[in-house]
């Protein structure tokens, strides 16, 4: 068993995109929206609430560190009205009430990121514990399981949602030394695809993205050669930045997006074969 290290390669050590988009940059239409977006205190969570809140949706940040939703939400509440929600995302009981508190404070919720994730530790499949395994496919599956089932009922009584769930491109070909990992985000691609079947005709569009490696302090999880090997499968030779994950997500958030359910939508850099 190979443990993570948290040194970095250089690529990945370069900071973190600004809070802010460019200037000039085109912004959609989320005006009067009221969103969920888990994991939203640090990486991708924080960059895509910062992209809804800039074109005029609420966001409701999940996390489980206090601290750091609160840290989040002092520098995201210039952009417009910010609330969170400290929330174990795999107990379900927590996940209920914290979807029926978002409701509460926001009057409906029509827009759902499912991104927390954990990469765990590296290894081969047979050296993992039952527990390190668990640990993986509870926070990147389960947990989504357990935010939809809260928060597609309060979608339905309006007949109108967006969620958008983010997987992986491990988990369409599958990463060496990361097998649960990898399995968890297979799975969240066919939770996607089961979902967006029996929500087509409600008016609530579900869809998901492959990305490749983005650029975010959960490469600290990971052991370095695990990283040069997701680098080197990159043809554009680079990592995936947080804002061109926020812009495809925030654009599955939007009513431009409306003839696209079950979709899976690649942020791979070339890297995706299928």
């Amino acid at each position: 068993m190979t443990v993570c290290f948290p040194v970095l390669a250089k690529l990945a050590c370069a900071p973190l995109v600004q809070p802010l988009t460019k200037p000039g940059m085109n912004q959609l239409d989320l005006k009067g929206k009221h969103g969920i977006v888990t994991g939203g205190a640090r990486g991708i969570g924080f960059g895509i609430s910062t992209r809804l809140l800039q074109s005029g949706a609420s966001v409701c940040l999940w996390d489980r560190d206090p601290e750091a939703l609160k840290e989040a939400q002092q520098k995201l509440s210039p952009l417009g009205k910010v609330t969170t929600q400290t929330v174990d995302l795999t107990n379900p009981d927590g996940v209920s009430a914290a979807a029926l508190a978002t409701k509460q404070e926001f009057g409906s919720i029509e827009l759902l990121v499912n991104n927390a994730g954990i990469a765990g530790v590296n290894g081969k499949l047979w050296e993992f514990t039952p527990e390190q395994w668990l640990a993986v496919v509870n926070t990147n599956l389960n947990a989504v399981f357990y935010v939809c089932r809260a928060v597609v009922p309060i979608m339905l009584e309006k007949q109108y949602g967006r969620i958008v769930n983010i997987a992986s491109i491990a988990g369409k070909e599958g990463n060496p030394t990361a097998s649960h990992y990898s399995a968890s985000k297979a799975a969240v691609i066919g939770l996607t695809k089961s979902l967006g079947k029996e929500l087509a005709q409600n008016g609530i569009l579900v869809n998901c993205i492959t990305p490749a490696v983005i650029q975010t302090d959960i490469l600290k999880q990971c052991a370095q050669y695990h990283i040069d090997y997701m680098l080197s499968k990159i043809p554009m030779g680079r990592f995936g930045k947080v804002e061109e994950a926020a812009a495809l997500v925030s654009w599955l958030c939007s009513d431009d997006c409306s003839f696209t359910t079950g979709g899976v939508f690649d942020l791979s850099g070339g890297r995706a074969t299928y």
